[in-house]
């Protein structure tokens, strides 16, 4: 595994040559797309290892800060370039693809030598109901913006529901670093094996050419969408999801395998939670000042796939236990969901 990420590396500089050349779009979407997975994966590595370095708090503070950085560098061009679409698509996208496609694979997976695996089921719920609090908030500004006389205000809305979804946010990782930490306790501890400057180096490093490739990325999508049908909802919510995401996954999956299930639904729903609740509402703030200002109002079939994968994975670690068969109905629920976003239009 350490290898084939060391060889998907190549395919940052094909990448950027292809964008360089003006190839075609397609060639360089599939080039950036592949470029971008071993690009994200050194950004994690990078991060737990300065983690490692620290106390707690901080360590939790920066894989808070970084554990979405590919996600929010992706979107960040994409608003720039007026992507509103993919970049809604693709918040929405990355909470499906943690809590059903790769929660499902883990808890599959790592049900499948034992009869079920169990996990604290106070610390899943906890972030399972920030989950339910982020429904709350995109469902309102919707169903403002489609009722209300004062729509033209849905900006100012946004950034209001952005402003509490950021401090809600900022409270759970209150909750999980200081008040009541003991439930997020580490299942196995690692050591160190980087310095801190070669962590600085690698984090650098890999920002810096996943910013290059991004932008490569963002600007073949138009393309993409002409020259394949795809819609940018597709793009979003199922492509870019699953390549900014790629490194993490594998991450969960290990862990799950390990019967480590606190951790791969530290790392799923951890995720979901800091893309939905932090990077979605600081997109909608940065977009103010990028010439392309971005409100929370998400279509009926992006919010009713959300709410349904929310509800869907609160039932499954309702009872602080899962097993194999849990998994494949998360897989299945995932599949539904990515053939439907592939045919609507």
């Amino acid at each position: 595994m350490k290898y084939g990420f060391l060889a998907l590396l190549l395919f940052t500089p094909l990448a950027l040559l292809a964008a360089h050349l003006h190839l075609s779009a397609a060639v360089i979407f599939f080039l950036s797309a592949l470029a971008i997975i071993p690009l994200a994966k050194y950004i994690g590595d990078a991060t737990q290892e300065l983690a490692a370095h620290t106390n707690a708090g901080i360590g939790g503070f920066l894989n808070a800060t970084f554990g979405n950085a590919t996600e929010l560098i992706v979107s960040i061009f994409a608003l720039h370039a007026g992507l509103l679409d993919v970049v809604k698509a693709t918040i929405i996208g990355s909470v499906l693809g943690n809590v059903l496609l790769v929660l499902g694979t883990a808890i599959f997976l790592g049900g499948l030598k034992r009869e079920r695996q169990k996990f604290n089921p106070t610390a899943a719920k906890a972030g399972a109901s920030m989950l339910l609090l982020a429904s709350l908030s995109l469902v309102i500004p919707a169903i403002f913006y489609s009722t209300s006389a004062n729509a033209v205000h849905i900006e100012g809305l946004s950034v209001i529901v952005s402003v509490f979804m950021i401090a809600a946010y900022l409270a759970q990782l209150f909750f999980m670093l200081r008040t009541h930490k003991h439930l997020y306790a580490a299942e196995e501890q690692d050591e160190a094996s980087w310095s801190v400057w070669r962590s600085i180096l690698v984090l650098a490093a890999a920002t810096v050419a996943i910013s290059f490739v991004s932008d490569a990325f963002v600007n073949s999508i138009t393309g993409v969408v002409t020259a394949f049908g795809w819609s940018q909802l597709f793009i979003g919510i199922v492509i870019v999801a699953i390549v900014g995401n790629a490194a993490e996954h594998t991450s969960a999956i290990r862990a799950a395998m390990k019967d480590h299930m606190d951790l791969a639904l530290g790392i799923t729903v951890g995720s979901a939670t800091q893309i939905v609740m932090f990077v979605a509402p600081v997109l909608c703030i940065l977009s103010l000042f990028l010439g392309h200002p971005m409100n929370l109002v998400f279509n009926i079939f992006e919010l009713v796939a959300f709410i349904s994968a929310i509800f869907v994975t609160n039932a499954v670690i309702d009872d602080g236990e899962t097993n194999w068969l849990e998994g494949v109905q998360l897989i299945a629920a995932y599949g539904v969901l990515a053939v439907s976003f592939f045919l609507y239009h």
